[in-house]
């Protein structure tokens, strides 16, 4: 599965969950320029994931409708480890083993 994480500057963390899950190829674009809202999503990914800590409205609607219309899952979550993993397990149908931090 092709990933494309959009958010966060540092991601190695979250990197090495999403391979975990069976992702082979993550993409990473910060969004810390205006310019990102120039760009189109990747041809090839399976999923998009937003990094909510580090984007603005703007970005995050532009991306989401994007993907919304080439039926792209979307997994919004803090730049939290536990909280990309809970989210990413809801996305793809699975029930999360233990209580998800973030939902508090």
């Amino acid at each position: 599965m092709s990933v494309l994480v959009i958010g966060g500057d540092e991601i190695t963390p979250i990197k090495a969950v999403l391979k975990n899950l069976g992702c082979e190829k993550i993409t990473h674009w910060d969004g810390r320029k205006e310019s990102i809202n120039h760009k189109d999503l990747p041809q090839n990914i399976a999923c998009l994931v937003m990094l909510t800590n580090f984007l603005n409205h703007n970005t995050m609607r532009k991306f989401r409708s994007a993907a919304k219309k080439k039926e792209i899952p979307v997994i919004c979550a803090k730049r939290s480890v536990s909280c990309l993993y809970c989210e990413f397990i809801k996305t793809f149908g699975e029930s999360c083993k233990k209580a998800c931090p973030c939902e508090n």
